[in-house]
C-alpha cells in the first residue's frame, strides 16, 4: 500500500521548520532535512524543488495572513474616513493589534523571517513591506484628504522612513526574544510614542 503522501508532507514540514530555526536558511541542508522526515533527499525533492521553496513555504503561511490581516485593517479605516468618524474610531484599531493576534502566534516563522532569512527572495522582507505599506498608506491619506481630512500628502521617502521606523520599533521585542509579558509592555510604549506623530500627520489630532 503506498504511503499517505499528505502525512509525508506534514512530516517534512514540521522537518523543515525546525532545521530552519535550529540552522537558519544558510546552514541548512537538504540532506538533514530528510534525515529530520525520516527520507531521502531524492524524495524530498518529489515535494519542493529546492532549499528557498521550502524556506518560503515555511513562512509564507505568515506573510499571507499578514497581509489578509492588513487588508481587513485598512478596509476598516476607509469605511470610517467615509463615515466622518474622529480620531477615536480612526486610532481605535493600530497595526500593534495585528502583531498580536497574527505575529505572536507564529514567532517562530517570523523569527525565520526576520533573522534567517538572507539568501532567499524574503532576505528584505521588513524594507519591502515598509514599501508596501508606505503606497497604501499614501492613497489612504489622498482618500482622506478627499474625505475633508485635514490630511499632509507626504513625499513617498519620507512616508517609507517613518513606517520604517515604526515597524522596526514594533519588531523589536519580538525579534529580541523577550517573553508575552515584556512585548505586550513595549507594544503599549511604542504607540504611546507614534500614534501622536501619525495623527498628527494625518490631520486628525
Amino acid at each position: 500500500m503506498p504511503k499517505d503522501k499528505s502525512v509525508s508532507h506534514v512530516k517534512i514540514n514540521a522537518a523543515m521548520k525546525a532545521e530552519f530555526i535550529e540552522k537558519g536558511y544558510a546552514g541548512a541542508s537538504i540532506r538533514s532535512i530528510g534525515e529530520r522526515a525520516g527520507m531521502t533527499s531524492a524524495a524530498l525533492y518529489k515535494h519542493y524543488s529546492s532549499k528557498e521553496e521550502m524556506f518560503c513555504a515555511t513562512v509564507e503561511p505568515l506573510i499571507t495572513a499578514l497581509h489578509e490581516r492588513m487588508e481587513q485593517h485598512t478596509k476598516r479605516k476607509y469605511l470610517l474616513c467615509e463615515k466622518g468618524e474622529g480620531v477615536d474610531s480612526l486610532f481605535g484599531e493600530t497595526f500593534t493589534d495585528i502583531v498580536r493576534e497574527v505575529i505572536l502566534p507564529n514567532r517562530d516563522e517570523f523569527m525565520l523571517l526576520m533573522n534567517c532569512s538572507q539568501g532567499t527572495k524574503y532576505e528584505n522582507f521588513l524594507h519591502d513591506y515598509a514599501e508596501e505599506n508606505g503606497q497604501a498608506l499614501a492613497e489612504a491619506i489622498r482618500f482622506m484628504k478627499e474625505q475633508g481630512y485635514p490630511a499632509q500628502i507626504l513625499e513617498k521617502e519620507e512616508l517609507h522612513m517613518l513606517l520604517s521606523a515604526y515597524l522596526t520599533a514594533v519588531f523589536e521585542p519580538i525579534i529580541h526574544g523577550l517573553e508575552d509579558e515584556r512585548i505586550e509592555k513595549y507594544l503599549t510604549r511604542v504607540n504611546d510614542f507614534f500614534m501622536p506623530g501619525w495623527k498628527n500627520i494625518l490631520g486628525v489630532s
